[in-house]
């Protein structure tokens, strides 16, 4: 498998860093994970063809999470090419039709098949023998994570969250785990995760993966980067790095 963070940022714009997406490469096939605003642009700077997205996965529908979907779908019906699988938490299929309302030059254009899951659920996407599992995580809104196990290999996305310890012993045994890490030490915060709440966490439930990124980034984390990651290398044993748009990690 291969991992390419396409957007490691938030709903506040910064340099460098859009919304919420990355791609998980699958038995060759790109799977996307969240598509927020800017990640469309990142996909073909990160060497894809938006055409040969057929999957897309949503951890929940927030605008930061999902504002790039329907121009993914209509650049990829502009050359011809409509037919897209969307899985996410229950509520999708409602969100989308309503999107779609506001663009009736667009209706009837895509065919989108829409699966909506709850905790526990597991799908293999078309032309792999992979499987992704997803489980509730702590947000504002409905919210999964998910768990990618592929030739012999296991990565786990959290999107927004808290930290948990469900989520944690989810994580149990893989190689990467992608977690949110929005704001710095000793930041008073609900729904999102602070380098202080993660090895709070930590301590209650010991976390077995490889290695650790943090994702999801708001401004106010700029120059505190490597102060959390140092933070949680006096509580965790395994690699921890801060992930950027573009970064590629081999698993």
């Amino acid at each position: 498998m291969k991992i390419t963070f396409l957007g490691t940022g938030v709903g506040i714009p910064q340099v460098g860093r859009v919304q919420s997406g990355l791609i998980m490469e699958m038995d060759g096939r790109p799977v996307l994970f969240d598509c927020g605003c800017g990640v469309l642009g990142r996909i073909v700077e990160a060497g894809y063809d938006p055409v040969d997205i057929d999957d897309i996965v949503l951890t929940h529908l927030h605008l930061d999470h999902v504002g790039d979907v329907l121009a993914l779908l209509k650049a990829k019906w502009l050359v011809d090419k409509t037919h897209t699988c969307i899985f996410g938490p229950q509520g999708t299929r409602e969100w989308f039709g309503k999107v779609m309302d506001t663009y009736d030059y667009l209706e009837g254009r895509f065919e989108v098949e829409i699966t909506e899951l709850a905790g526990g659920e597991t799908f293999t996407p078309l032309g792999t023998d992979c499987s992704i599992t997803c489980t509730p995580t702590v947000h504002s809104t409905t919210s999964l994570a998910y768990r990618v196990e592929c030739g012999g290999k296991a990565v786990v996305y959290t999107g927004d969250t808290e930290p948990s310890a469900p989520v944690f012993e989810f994580a149990g045994g893989s190689d990467v785990m992608i977690h949110e890490c929005s704001f710095p030490l000793d930041f008073e915060m609900t729904n999102h995760t602070t380098p202080d709440m993660f090895t709070g966490m930590l301590q209650q439930v010991p976390l077995n993966v490889e290695k650790l990124f943090f994702t999801h980034l708001y401004p106010h984390m700029q120059g505190h980067e490597q102060e959390a990651v140092d933070h949680v290398k006096q509580h965790f044993e395994g690699e921890v790095s801060i992930a950027s748009d573009l970064m590629e990690v081999d698993v």
